[in-house]
């Protein structure tokens, strides 16, 4: 079953329906979900099921397990943006008597905090919440595995610590508080820490015999931010679309971006994936994914969106093991934005009002040694330096209030960016980083470093 859709080709809703089939039959799940959304509007959902005439709509809820964290870590952001802390203060400082040192509060949003990556036995997903009542439940006595800052080493206790960060400054129920600054001003109203009908029920699929098992749907407690809602394949691409583009009335769009950038060395050897700031990056098929995945006993998700395609799905289903929804939802991204290419928008002129003529004269070639490279005025008011061959440094950069440019991205990500002139106000060169960009390959009347030898270029006889 799937529901039409006019903004898609029939081929590639076909392809798209195919693949979730596929994912049902090989990975023998009881139901699955799944939908896409672009340029901000769901374009396509379908589901199987191995009832028929039950296969779940887009307004089932399934469990989303880990996808828990991304909603903690945008609460943590907004504590940040509001003066309430600083990501490099310790937890201590805000939340006493936990034992773990000068652990950050940005290194347990990335999870290189090295604490455990589990909660002492017995299973903390298929047991009662009550059972650890108390942080210490939670941590266990050995909280260290490693030195804090120097891996990726996942911890679902990390989260647990930053809901009670969250529970102790705000001085409300981390739900309560998710409800109030995510779900409402988000419109994700099939989003909760409880099952609310209709509901998919989880199961547990034999590994060598087509049988079911029916799986607990344990009350989490204090181990809820790290895993507990509930939510849909709609509520969840609503998610996506805030976390591609930010929301004024949840998190801007300059914490959002950072929530997408690497918060911790990967694991040695793995170069396609990492992690952010309560967001999983990936590297598939030539294009960057940002989203999360989750399980837990009965349930797996998958959510995954592409900022350069502007395309997110989501893939929900109802069984322990045995289906990569991960890489499920990564293919719907892959089939939508291969048939169906993002159209670009137009190019348009700035506005007359918006030409500074003063920087329209910095702009094209500039030479650090003889590496050449073009200086481009982007449409934003910023600057664009890249390289004129080949993949060498490049970089955009924002003005600032002293008339230097701060570097945004790449190799130059934070170095100033200053216009060097000469006493009569021309510009004689660009420093950046000390580094010298002149108009002319070493120019004889720029401050070179090391000077420029006097006798100029030559050839091999001279």
């Amino acid at each position: 079953m799937t529901s039409p859709s006019e903004q898609l080709l029939p081929g590639t809703q076909r392809a798209l329906l195919h693949r979730i089939a596929t994912a049902q039959s090989e990975g023998r799940a009881p139901s699955l979900a799944a939908a896409v959304q672009r340029q901000g509007q769901i374009v396509w959902s379908g589901s199987r099921s191995c009832v028929d005439g039950h296969a779940p709509d887009a307004d089932v809820q399934f469990r989303i397990g880990s996808i828990t964290k991304t909603f903690t870590a945008v609460l943590v952001l907004r504590l940040r943006d509001e003066g309430l802390l600083d990501l490099d203060d310790p937890l201590e400082k805000h939340l006493p008597g936990t034992g773990i040192g000068g652990v950050t509060v940005h290194q347990l949003l990335g999870h290189s905090a090295g604490l455990a990556a589990e909660s002492p036995a017995p299973w903390w997903e298929r047991t009662p919440g009550a059972l650890r009542p108390e942080l210490a439940d939670v941590l266990g006595e050995q909280t260290q595995m490693h030195n804090p800052g120097r891996r990726h080493h996942y911890s679902n206790p990390g989260y647990t610590l930053l809901g009670a960060l969250v529970e102790k400054v705000r001085g409300a129920n981390w739900a309560k508080v998710l409800q109030r600054e995510i779900l409402e001003p988000l419109g994700m109203h099939r989003t909760s820490p409880q099952p609310q009908a209709p509901h998919a029920g989880g199961w547990a699929v034999h590994p060598w015999a087509d049988v079911m098992l029916p799986e607990p749907a344990e009350d989490l407690g204090l181990m809820a931010p790290a895993g507990q809602l509930w939510s849909t394949t709609g509520d969840l691409l609503r998610f996506a679309a805030f976390l591609a583009q930010g929301d004024g009335r949840v998190l801007c769009a300059a914490s959002v971006k950072q929530m997408r950038e690497p918060a911790a060395p990967a694991e040695s050897g793995d170069w396609e994936s990492n992690y952010g700031l309560g967001l999983q990056l990936a590297r598939r098929d030539g294009r960057t994914l940002f989203g999360h995945t989750g399980s837990l006993p009965g349930f797996l998700a998958s959510l995954w969106f592409s900022i350069e395609d502007d395309v997110a799905s989501v893939v929900l289903t109802n069984t322990t093991s045995g289906l990569m929804v991960g890489g499920v939802a990564a293919d719907l991204v892959k089939i939508v934005a291969e048939a169906e290419p993002r159209i670009p928008e137009p190019w348009r002129p700035l506005p007359e009002a918006d030409v500074d003529a003063e920087l329209l004269t910095l702009t094209g070639p500039w030479y650090w040694g003889t590496n050449a490279n073009i200086l481009r005025l982007a449409s934003d008011g910023g600057l664009d330096l890249q390289p004129m061959r080949g993949n060498g440094r490049g970089a955009r950069f924002a003005p600032q209030p002293d008339g230097t440019w701060i570097g945004l991205n790449g190799y130059y990500a934070g170095e100033t960016l200053r216009i060097a002139r000469n006493g009569d106000g021309s510009v004689n060169h660009l420093d950046l980083g000390s580094f010298v960009f002149t108009r002319e390959p070493y120019d004889p009347t720029a401050a070179v470093p090391g000077g420029v030898d006097e006798g100029g270029w030559r050839g091999l006889g001279a």
